[in-house]
């Protein structure tokens, strides 16, 4: 998330914060997750969850700076299947 004082200056804001995100990845040995448009996501899982684990993983989606509680799971279940097979 970023702020600005204009539209434009929050855009520029925003995409500096997702570039800073990315070279912390790489830097970290980490491989940032493939554009959406390069792999049609065309499966679901679904999950039960208690009311108190949704909503920990959607604050802690939110507070890691993803759009959804999916896309949350997905980055920390293939990073931690890339950790086990490295």
């Amino acid at each position: 998330m970023s702020d600005g004082k204009t539209i434009a200056a929050c855009i520029a804001s925003t995409l500096e914060a997702t570039a800073c995100g990315i070279a912390t990845m790489l830097e970290a040995g980490q491989r940032p997750p493939s554009l959406a448009r390069e792999a049609k996501r065309d499966q679901q899982l679904n999950l039960r969850l208690t009311a108190d684990e949704r909503f920990r993983l959607e604050n802690a989606a939110q507070a890691a700076g993803f759009r959804s509680v999916s896309d949350f799971v997905r980055s920390a279940a293939l990073r931690e299947s890339a950790s086990r097979s490295a």
